[in-house]
């Protein structure tokens, strides 16, 4: 649990950003930005790319903390601009058209090796998420890490929930080649 101090803290952070304080966002950028270029690098893999994402996020997260209504996680809400604005630089560049309806595959999710996923390193399997195709990527992400649900996703990236389910299916399916091919070579 937050301690009184850090929340104190935080609401003299926010309410020195929403007064165009140039030392809060500062130090708001500077609490944030390792974390938020890490959510950039996972949906936008080149690192050039992911900070100008990073670039962007900081922009609108400047413009619209007036919007925070203090209620929930402040970080959580500071997330959701940085992984909205990577959807939208992807929805951009068209990197989210490939996408293929769950009827048209025909998958099988294997029982994982819990012991096997012990040595893989997370550097690996983050390594690994990078490398899936970007509508995957997209997909595993929002679903695997962020949390939201195959509606949520399909509302997002303008698509099926079939969509977003098949997507994940495949990443996840992807994945567990890459996890078992790493294993073997070790």
């Amino acid at each position: 649990m937050e301690s009184d101090a850090a929340i104190t803290n935080e609401q003299q952070l926010i309410a020195g950003c929403k007064d165009g304080k140039a030392w809060a966002q500062k130090k708001l950028f500077e609490l944030y930005a390792g974390a938020m270029m890490s959510v950039c690098v996972r949906y936008v893999t080149d690192r050039e790319t992911a900070k100008d994402v990073l670039q962007d996020g900081f922009v609108k997260l400047f413009t619209k903390i007036d919007t925070f209504s203090g209620t929930g996680s402040f970080s959580g809400w500071v997330r959701r601009i940085f992984v909205t604005t990577a959807l939208e630089y992807l929805r951009q560049k068209d990197a989210l058209k490939q996408s293929e309806s769950l009827d048209d595959y025909s998958y099988s999710i294997e029982n994982p090796d819990v012991s096997a996923l012990d040595k893989i390193a997370a550097d690996d399997l983050l390594k690994m998420i990078t490398e899936l195709p970007t509508g995957y990527r997209t997909v595993f992400n929002l679903y695997a890490i962020e949390g939201y649900s195959h509606l949520e996703i399909a509302n997002l990236l303008n698509v099926s929930e079939n969509t977003s389910r098949s997507q994940f299916m495949r990443a996840r399916k992807l994945l567990q080649q890459k996890v078992r091919l790493l294993i073997s070579d070790k």
